[in-house]
């Protein structure tokens, strides 16, 4: 059986609490993943939760207020069902609903732009996609290495370092060169989640947002959905995880769970990418085998991507 997957979003109304419609998305949900688009002012801050039909607790997916103060923006504990930023409800469910619920007071009532949910069930792709086009397509995504800043914490930032590469390129942070001037330290600061570090995927878009208008966490079927978004001028973060030797030339010889930025493929398909974890700017294009990169993806998130793109650019859908 294919993996099946849906992302559906939504814009809430105002007030305190904002509950979603029902989602029926046609499969028994295995894992949800949310993301959302909100400008909080001092002292406010949201909080976002699911639910699933015929069953009466709501799971917190996390707290989120914006700026480099965490006082307000945290993952929660205590859930069995919830993995830091991913639901998983026990035997699957047929539909679910999301709430959003502001904190703040008088001026400083948190204003929600967008929240959704990728969900999805199933086994993933485990034979290699085959390349939509034959010819190379490569984006201009500035380079930026997460280990030359590891004097303050560097070696965790490969989420906040990859993103800040994706808001240079929609040109809301500079550089557009590879100068390394972006300060990948802010970047972290502004994602960071006391309760699990810089790569709550979330908490990442969620910043995004705040600079580019549009940011969500969701799922591809294979690269041959990416090479579209590649295609349609955007790059994406990409989520993989592989075990010693699994993914030839890269930086990181095994990893639980590592981003990088997928920027384009070559004429044969293989997939070109900014790997943060390189040692040096200069290092941190690396090109990796199609078969490799795909199982690596697809096992090791489920083919889980970062979305960053200006409002003024479409996106394809797969």
């Amino acid at each position: 059986m294919a993996r099946r997957i849906r992302y559906d979003a939504w814009s809430p109304g105002r007030g305190r609490t904002w509950t979603s419609p029902w989602c029926e998305p046609g499969f028994a949900v295995e894992e949800l993943v949310a993301s959302w688009s909100a400008t909080t002012p001092r002292g406010s801050w949201i909080e976002v939760a699911a639910q699933a039909r015929g069953r009466r607790a709501w799971h917190v997916l996390g707290r989120w207020a914006s700026g480099r103060s965490t006082s307000r923006r945290t993952s929660v504990s205590g859930d069995a069902e919830v993995a830091t930023d991913a639901w998983f409800p026990p035997g699957g469910v047929d539909a679910y609903r999301l709430r959003v619920t502001r904190h703040g007071s008088g001026a400083t009532q948190p204003e929600v732009h967008q929240v959704g949910a990728v969900v999805s069930a199933g086994p993933v792709r485990s034979t290699t996609s085959s390349p939509r086009a034959r010819q190379e397509r490569v984006l201009d995504v500035p380079r930026l290495s997460q280990m030359e800043w590891l004097d303050v914490g560097g070696a965790g930032w490969c989420s906040p370092a990859s993103v800040a590469m994706v808001l240079a390129h929609a040109g809301t942070l500079p550089p557009t060169t590879d100068s390394g001037s972006v300060d990948v330290a802010r970047a972290a600061a502004e994602v960071l989640d006391p309760a699990y570090g810089a790569g709550n995927w979330p908490f990442n878009t969620a910043w995004a947002a705040t600079l580019t208008g549009r940011a969500h966490v969701t799922r591809l079927h294979d690269l041959r959905a990416a090479e579209r978004f590649i295609d349609a001028g955007i790059p994406l973060v990409a989520s993989v995880a592989y075990p010693r030797g699994g993914l030839r030339g890269a930086p990181v010889r095994s990893t639980d769970g590592h981003l990088v930025v997928i920027r384009g493929f070559t004429a044969d398909g293989s997939v070109v990418t900014n790997d943060p974890a390189a040692t040096s700017v200069r290092t941190v294009r690396r090109t990796y085998d199609r078969g490799q990169f795909e199982r690596a993806w697809l096992g090791g998130s489920g083919g889980l991507v970062y979305v960053i793109h200006r409002e003024d650019q479409p996106i394809p859908f797969d």
